[in-house]
């Protein structure tokens, strides 16, 4: 216990089990201006510094995958479209045609594939 009233766990503040504080915390680094929206190891590093409490690692790695914004926006969840090659022009129109199926894609919220 510090002379602040406050409990300490190796010189970090130790935060209650009350989630909305800790959902405050956690919401707070993750839209900080020096660093919007960082992945999961650069906030849980940032956390660390400061605060402790049990599973926030857990609670760190659970709160990035639901933020929508870096679902779409980070490089780690995006998959490369691959490498892209040029069709032979045809001599005469019509000469060519093809047609592409794409099946058994998974199935979205919606229900559509």
């Amino acid at each position: 216990m510090g002379k602040d009233g406050i409990l300490h766990f190796r010189e970090r503040v130790c935060v209650p089990r009350k989630p909305a504080l800790r959902k405050m915390l956690l919401e707070e680094r993750h839209k900080i201006r020096l660093s919007i929206h960082p992945g999961m190891t650069k906030m849980y590093k940032g956390l660390k510094v400061t605060f402790w409490w049990t599973s926030m690692k857990t609670d760190v790695a659970d709160y990035v995958a639901s933020c929508l914004v870096c679902q779409k926006a980070k490089i780690e969840h995006q998959r490369s479209g691959g490498t892209l090659e040029p069709f032979d022009i045809p001599q005469w129109k019509w000469d060519n045609i093809s047609m592409d199926f794409v099946t058994h894609l998974s199935r979205l919220v919606r229900g559509h594939d």
